[in-house]
């Protein structure tokens, strides 16, 4: 037994009172048995807290509620959550995480601790401290057939966004953060670097640093940008695309990819042969190689008279990085010829009207500023907000739209490479029309020189294989066409 000076006499640490009035009341101890004790300094710096906890756990797994009450305790009292950790053989992490317990609302904690719930349902709640958002999740789950930790945890951060959100790798949690933001974390499981707190912030953060790069680009020349998260397939359907020339490598940009070549042969030759390349050199390979692309990758340097009449978009890859394509002229800004409006144009009414400058043939490349848009709208203008899709649209609806556009162009690419086929299927479409005599309906076969624009599809079908697989057939096409 462990024990303690009280004043003129000893004080029994632990549970161990207990046991003995238990005893002495099963009749199986006499009131006068002699109890060896372990007399400890009343200045010890091992609590009596210590004792008690450390029994318990290496005798009988604690319940993690009394845990972390145990070890609440003793951070009170000055210990911190390392010393608790090697006091009683657990990690670090295991305090923290029993700690993060203090986060959840009190009834909560009752609940558990009369079996309403799991550790696991417990441990989800920690994600968002706000007690009374956790006790609006509880009432509305508690009845309901879906419980899991992850529901929780999807409800209690559904106004937050996730830091590996693409918008949140643009901004940078680290400005976010400077701005005063705040961010909730799962100590439980991988959270992907937690959630952002604040949306309306976030969003102004986003905005912001998307028009300082559409500001960047404008710098260039352009007669407008074009900013928007995501873009649709066909976003350029109906617009000119400038045809520039790569620019040359820098002596430092070239310098640099010799570099980086250097080291990936050097590593290929040391690896050739193996069937098992260590993991940190495959990533190593991967990163040479996406740092060589970037510098192959070069920019397109245009004719300074098309840059004044045309566009450019800003928008967002995938991945969060900024993406910006340049080089789209829409059709009003087409040069004009002059022989063409004087023939076209009364004498009496010359002069007025059109006050285009065509003295040399083009339309003027000179403009007071460039237009930088959003949604079609000059950024600053007061616009709607954004409708919710999931609370417009019934998403059965949606996901069929979507689903019918991924369809769509998957026959078009098939299709397309199948000239027979596409033959026997345009003979089949002008004898239906030429001999039908009913309005048959329900087919998926058109034939017409027209371009057909999906206005519901998913935000990723633009960068799907098959999108980029019709993109490549017709590059060659379009580049002869943008000559013509």
């Amino acid at each position: 037994m462990a024990a303690r000076p009280a004043n003129s006499r000893s004080r029994l640490g632990a549970a161990g009172s207990q046991a003995l009035s238990l005893l002495v009341k099963q009749k199986r101890l006499a009131k006068t048995t002699p109890i060896p004790c372990i007399v400890r300094d009343a200045t010890s710096d091992i609590l009596a807290e210590d004792d008690s906890l450390a029994e318990n756990m290496q005798r009988v797994a604690l319940h993690p509620l009394d845990q972390f009450r145990a070890f609440v305790s003793l951070r009170d009292k000055g210990q911190t959550d390392a010393e608790i950790a090697a006091a009683f053989f657990v990690t670090p992490q295991i305090v923290k995480q029993r700690l993060k317990l203090a986060s959840v609302a009190p009834a909560l904690l009752e609940i558990y601790a009369e079996d309403g719930m799991t550790l696991e349902q417990l441990m989800a709640f920690t994600v968002n401290p706000d007690h009374d958002r956790q006790m609006q999740v509880w009432d509305v789950i508690h009845s309901s057939w879906n419980k899991e930790p992850f529901q929780i945890r999807r409800m209690l951060t559904e106004t937050s966004v996730r830091a590996s959100d693409r918008r949140a790798v643009f901004v940078g949690v680290e400005d976010y953060e400077a701005a005063g933001g705040t961010m909730l974390h799962d100590l439980f499981q991988g959270d992907d670097g937690g959630w952002l707190e604040d949306p309306a912030l976030f969003d102004r953060l986003v905005t912001e640093k998307l028009k300082a790069e559409a500001e960047t680009v404008a710098a260039e020349g352009w007669k407008w940008i074009e900013v928007a998260l995501d873009l649709p397939y066909g976003y350029s359907q109906g617009l000119r695309s400038l045809s520039g020339d790569p620019a040359p490598m820098t002596d430092d940009e070239g310098a640099a990819h010799a570099k980086l070549l250097a080291e990936y042969r050097a590593l290929e030759e040391e690896y050739a042969g193996q069937d098992d390349i260590p993991e940190e050199i495959d990533a190593r390979l991967g990163v040479l190689e996406t740092e060589m692309e970037k510098i192959e990758t070069r920019p397109l340097i245009f004719d300074p008279l098309e840059i004044g009449r045309a566009g450019a978009f800003v928008t967002l890859d995938r991945y969060g990085a900024l993406a910006v394509y340049r080089g789209y002229v829409r059709p009003e800004d087409e040069p004009v010829d002059e022989t063409a409006v004087q023939d076209a144009t009364d004498p009496a009414e010359a002069g007025q009207g059109d006050d285009r400058d065509l003295t040399d043939g083009h339309a003027s490349a000179a403009h007071v500023g460039t237009i930088i848009m959003s949604g079609g709208q000059p950024i600053g203008a007061d616009l709607p907000e954004d409708e919710d899709d999931g609370g417009v649209k019934p998403l059965p609806e949606r996901l069929v739209m979507e689903l019918t556009a991924h369809r769509t162009l998957a026959l078009r690419e098939e299709i397309g490479r199948s000239p027979d086929v596409a033959l026997i299927l345009l003979l089949l479409k002008l004898v239906m029309d030429t001999f039908r005599t009913s309005s048959a309906s329900g087919s998926c076969l058109e034939a017409s020189v027209r371009h057909v624009y999906m206005p519901a599809q998913a935000s990723d079908l633009k960068d799907s294989v098959v999108a980029k697989l019709v993109d490549e057939r017709h590059a060659p096409e379009r580049s002869r066409g943008a000559g013509r």
